[in-house]
């Protein structure tokens, strides 16, 4: 509705230039021949018109840009707006994406319980069959899923990496970490969590999500050559990761 309004608007302050443009100026006939007089008051007469004349024009302008003035002003106003949206959108984008691969590992994890118990060689399942591991990691992630008690799940994971330095959840654990540590504004520390997974996990589907939330920790810390180089490496390493399409995006608005 406000755009319509906007479009309307620019429309009217168009054809009020338009007509205001258009009006003919009285025009004196120098060489109408009458008496001095005569002559005189059709020339007094013909500068009160136009001067008249250019009052309105000028009351008319004034009002136009006037208008014009607020059109712009609700432009700023929407495009404000637009850009915040945006943002809100991106991150809720992420959430989702960050809960559907979680959601993705634990239905992996469910199907590889059979060939575990079936197999001699338990080194190629990735679910660990540490029954304290396995509740001690899922515990710690119902914390933040179910039961919303964020600061509690930043003491179970700082355990779990602790007590499991080695677990096939490690990649994840940090990074649950480093996200939980973000979002409270723990930067220095969210960062070094997200390190870990970018350097000592290779292979981790966390890993391009890391990379990214590196570079969102340089850009809030002001540190744009930072941001920018950890979102170049993103992108050349993930090309068709959704982490390497917000990585352009934040790049473009740099």
């Amino acid at each position: 509705m406000k755009s319509y309004k906007l479009i309307l608007g620019f429309a009217v302050a168009a054809g009020a230039f338009n007509a205001l443009a258009a009006e003919p100026a009285p025009v004196l006939d120098i060489n109408e021949q009458s008496t001095p007089a005569i002559a005189n008051k059709a020339s007094s007469n013909d500068i009160a018109k136009l001067q008249r004349t250019l009052q309105s024009r000028n009351r008319a302008l004034n009002d136009m840009q006037q208008h014009i003035d607020e059109l712009q002003t609700e432009v700023s106003e929407l495009r404000g707006i637009t850009e915040e949206q945006a943002y809100t959108i991106q991150q809720i984008l992420q959430r989702q994406r960050e809960l559907y691969q979680e959601i993705d590992r634990r239905l992996t994890a469910v199907k590889t319980v059979a060939p575990e118990i079936s197999a001699d060689n338990p080194a190629n399942v990735d679910y660990s069959s540490n029954l304290n591991e396995n509740e001690a990691y899922d515990h710690a992630v119902n914390l933040v899923l179910k039961e919303k008690r964020y600061d509690n799940a930043i003491s179970e994971f700082k355990a779990f990496n602790s007590k499991f330095p080695n677990s096939s959840y490690s990649a994840n654990a940090h990074y649950w970490l480093g996200q939980l540590l973000f979002n409270k504004g723990d930067l220095v520390v969210a960062a070094n969590e997200f390190s870990i997974v970018v350097n000592n996990f290779e292979n981790s589907p966390k890993r391009s999500d890391a990379m990214l939330k590196l570079g969102m920790v340089a850009q809030k810390q002001n540190d744009l050559n930072k941001a920018k180089s950890v979102f170049n490496r993103l992108i050349k390493e993930y090309p068709d990761s959704s982490a390497a399409q917000l990585a352009k995006s934040r790049l473009a608005s740099l």
